[in-house]
């Protein structure tokens, strides 16, 4: 729960994307193509991204997918003009695609089958919250230094995130390879 609400930090509100598409000059009746690119990428990289978590690391490919969210947000601070943002939006589309299924199949996989709707619930609590957080963050950060800076401080809230990860990696793996912690015996055993 602590790194999918550090990883939700780092992917405030697309609304950002919609800001910086205005800022470099889109014009408003193109607008709403971000949002249509964004979600065209999206939705034909989830399948292929679901087929892969099948059968690889699913947290391997939750990180692949920061390291897709660091690009774009580095690329939506630094990459001028309206090629910069196609790339942006295009890498941002791409991280959704990788990460979104990823995250409720990690949860659905760390609890037991009697607490899932329980999990499930205080995971959207918790990343809820954590997308609030981040919108008014980035916000603020747009708004006292510019879309450089909240770009590159969500890209600092995704390497974090990564970071975050690597226990969890190491974790699931050791819990793969059969490796679990067996409970003590008890007198009946």
């Amino acid at each position: 729960m602590a790194v999918a609400a550090v990883f939700t930090l780092a992917r405030f509100s697309e609304a950002f994307l919609i800001l910086r598409a205005e800022e470099v000059g889109l014009a408003v009746t193109l607008v709403p193509l971000v949002f249509v690119g964004m979600n065209a990428v999206y939705a034909l990289s989830a399948w292929p991204a679901g087929v892969l978590s099948d059968g690889m690391s699913r947290p391997g490919l939750l990180m692949a997918g920061l390291v897709v969210l660091i690009a774009a947000d580095l690329v939506l601070a630094l990459a001028p003009g309206l090629a910069g943002l196609v790339v942006g939006v295009a890498l941002w589309g791409l991280h959704m695609g990788l990460t979104q299924g990823l995250l409720a199949a990690l949860v659905a996989e760390a609890v037991p089958a009697e607490l899932r709707g329980t999990a499930f619930g205080m995971f959207n609590l918790i990343t809820g919250g954590a997308l609030l957080l981040a919108s008014l963050v980035a916000g603020g950060l747009w708004h006292a230094f510019g879309s450089q800076a909240t770009f590159m401080a969500g890209s600092a809230f995704a390497l974090l995130a990564a970071l975050g990860l690597i226990p969890l990696r190491q974790r699931m793996a050791q819990d793969a390879s059969g490796n679990r912690r067996k409970p003590p015996l008890t007198n009946e055993e």
